[in-house]
């Protein structure tokens, strides 16, 4: 008798499973973030972003019915490892793949995906080729640079220094520095010193010196991660006090907390358009609305909002609706052709138009100035979209 109980419960239940619903199965976007190394505090805000946002988008639906799933490959802030991962991962056929955080890796893993699948690199140092596989985050590091050195104009400021690493950061900074600095309206700038230093360098005292004896009033220091801070010391050891501008890979919350001892007085971090700004700015309604759900979708989590988070969450919002809009047997070129053809799509980095700006979708109207309020543990808009002074 207890063994007909038993058969009986276990039938009943095995009926109910058979009866439930099957629960459809995630659909992986596999991502290639940095977390470990150098790189790893933009890696890891990056990666608590896009789970954030995989409730957002799952709750809307999905993707083609199934529930998003992001799977995290550490590339350890190496092109190389970025490279082995690449290798394992296109043996699955992805339509697309995710990252990385930081440039150098990005340039290594375009160029194993020429003809596919898309690749999205969520760092704005890179330029992909117009037509190929390969979109950008954010706003292009050249219309940040030209962001920031307008606000420096706009100030005043006409002597200008470069401080740069020697890896693909520091290249895509010195391209961009020589580009901006030639264009008419900066005919009265001038470069007055121009450092280099390797990233594994751990004093730049040498090249500090010399930029305090150029006279420069500004310096720019196109690098992300533990280069910076070197330079940040340097400049604090030296007395060098005059605004310090590194890339907007540094705009997060977790190198502001862990530089708050020798944060630079007059820090300069240009952006993209989604710190807050109620009372100082108005963007377009649409992207005020796009900024004001992500910032309580954040909330929700105890995630707070930076350049890391910016950068990923546009980029999971355009990638989920070209793959709900090419179906589940789409292929990774009609997701490039969707993409790429995509325009009028509100985001909070501002309003995306690829037929105008390929591969990236914003232009120079969506770069900002901001510095960080230590006090507010905030960002804060220091200039319009374009680099034009606010409040001056």
């Amino acid at each position: 008798m207890q063994k007909q109980t038993k058969w009986a419960l276990g039938a009943a239940f095995a009926a109910l499973l058979l009866a439930a619903p099957a629960r459809a199965v995630d659909y992986d976007i596999h991502v290639v973030i940095p977390t470990s190394g150098g790189g790893a505090f933009a890696g890891k805000g990056q990666q608590d972003v896009l789970e954030a946002l995989t409730g957002v988008i799952n709750k809307a639906g999905g993707v083609n019915g199934q529930n998003l799933h992001f799977v995290y490959h550490d590339d350890q802030t190496s092109p190389q490892v970025a490279v082995q991962l690449i290798n394992e991962i296109l043996p699955l056929k992805p339509r697309i793949v995710m990252g990385s955080s930081l440039v150098a890796m990005c340039r290594a893993m375009t160029a194993m995906m020429k003809n596919g699948p898309v690749l999205w690199c969520l760092s704005p140092g890179l330029h992909p080729v117009a037509g190929g596989f390969a979109f950008s985050s954010g706003s292009s590091s050249v219309d940040q640079i030209a962001a920031t050195i307008n606000y420096f104009r706009e100030k005043g400021l006409t002597k200008l220094a470069a401080l740069q690493t020697t890896d693909a950061s520091g290249q895509d900074g010195d391209e961009g520095i020589k580009s901006v600095m030639a264009r008419p309206e900066n005919a009265a700038l001038k470069l007055v010193a121009y450092e280099h230093f390797n990233p594994t360098d751990i004093s730049v005292s040498a090249q500090i010196e010399r930029i305090k004896q150029s006279g420069a009033q500004a310096l720019l220091s196109w690098s992300t991660g533990s280069p910076v801070a070197s330079v940040f010391k340097g400049a604090i050891q030296a007395g060098l006090d005059i605004p310090i501008a590194p890339t907007s890979g540094n705009q997060t919350n977790a190198q502001m907390q862990q530089w708050a001892e020798f944060l630079p007085r007059q820090l300069i971090l240009p952006s993209s358009l989604w710190p807050a700004h109620e009372g100082v700015f108005k963007l377009d309604p649409r992207v005020e609305q796009a900024q004001k759900d992500m910032y309580a979708a954040l909330a929700a989590r105890g995630v707070a909002p930076d350049n890391s988070v910016a950068n990923s969450w546009d980029a999971g919002l355009i990638i989920a609706a070209g793959l709900n809009k090419i179906g589940s047997d789409g292929t990774a070129a009609q997701l490039r052709d969707y993409i790429a053809s995509l325009k009028d799509f509100a985001g909070v980095n501002g309003l995306y138009d690829f037929t105008k700006f390929p591969e990236r979708g914003l232009g120079t109207d969506a770069a900002i100035v901001t510095t960080y309020d230590p006090a507010k543990k905030a960002f804060v808009w220091l200039s319009a979209p374009g680099g034009a002074a606010l409040g001056k």
